[in-house]
């Protein structure tokens, strides 16, 4: 699953969504294209690694609904693995053959990560099955619970504006960093001015959310140590997530420092989700 992410990333960082044409699953009209360039062996080998793992995650959820439903999450995170799988396969050959709007191309990512989410899950229910010390059904109060899914819905959006900024070509509107374009608030006129800064706001006050949250599960929840750790976590992936994104523009938007970025923002989401699993679970007071 972090393969395709960063596939995709690739694809999408060097221009190649179109490089097989306006065809699909064919590229170039053929199933092995001959003599492709650069630009179409990263789009193909996209589309090969994406079909594998297709049935790689159809195969893991077909086999957790049979060996795991006496685990009440497994059947949802099953569904989700397949149906999410399926929809970012069906959404990156409408591109390719009809086109997409900016807005729409960037739910491709989200897709993506909704998919890894859940078949990272799907592996921790596995792991739970067989060790039952950690089927962990921890105590919490609705607040935290509630703030806890606030924050998975807000990481999920601060992905999207993140995408957006890419599918709209306005990763260098901003010149600088914290400043944008030496500004505190810059003239947002512009559009891809007012895309990238609103990335940056988002980012920002995500920071803050999840700071806010360990900070309440520090003081107290510090005595169950999953949720304490899945919190903690949390709060280094954004802060290296912050981190990169100011990497990714003295950087001068080298390929490696956005998909360092890409892969954190998927780690994070991935580490929240699992907190939504323990919210979900709780025995709320």
């Amino acid at each position: 699953m972090v393969v395709v992410l960063i596939q995709g990333v690739l694809v999408t960082q060097t221009g190649s969504g179109d490089a097989c044409g306006a065809e699909w699953p064919l590229c170039l009209g053929q199933i092995f294209p001959e003599s492709p360039t650069i630009q179409t062996l990263i789009e193909y080998t996209h589309r090969v690694v994406s079909g594998l793992l297709g049935m790689m995650v159809i195969s893991l959820a077909i086999w957790s609904w049979k060996k795991l439903s006496h685990i009440r999450e497994t059947r949802f995170f099953a569904i989700v693995a397949i149906l999410f799988i399926v929809f970012q396969g069906l959404l990156g050959a409408a591109a390719v053959v009809w086109g997409q709007s900016d807005a729409i191309m960037a739910l491709h990512f989200g897709f993506s990560l909704i998919s890894l989410t859940s078949v990272v899950l799907l592996t921790c229910l596995a792991f739970e099955n067989n060790i039952s010390k950690l089927l962990v059904r921890p105590t919490m109060s609705r607040a935290m619970a509630n703030y806890i899914y606030f924050v998975l819905v807000y990481v999920y959006f601060v992905v999207y504006t993140g995408a957006y900024v890419k599918h709209t070509e306005s990763s260098a509107a901003c010149v600088g960093w914290p400043l944008c374009n030496g500004q505190i608030i810059p003239s947002l006129s512009d559009p891809q001015i007012a895309v990238q800064f609103g990335h940056r706001v988002a980012a920002a006050s995500l920071f803050i959310v999840i700071l806010a949250w360990y900070i309440q599960l520090w003081r107290n929840y510090r005595g169950q140590k999953l949720l304490h750790y899945v919190g903690l976590i949390s709060l280094l992936f954004i802060t290296t997530q912050v981190i990169s994104g100011a990497v990714v523009v003295f950087s001068g938007y080298t390929l490696a420092a956005s998909m360092f970025h890409a892969i954190f923002i998927s780690l994070l989401f991935t580490v929240v989700s699992y907190g939504a699993l323990l919210a979900f679970r709780s025995n709320q007071e």
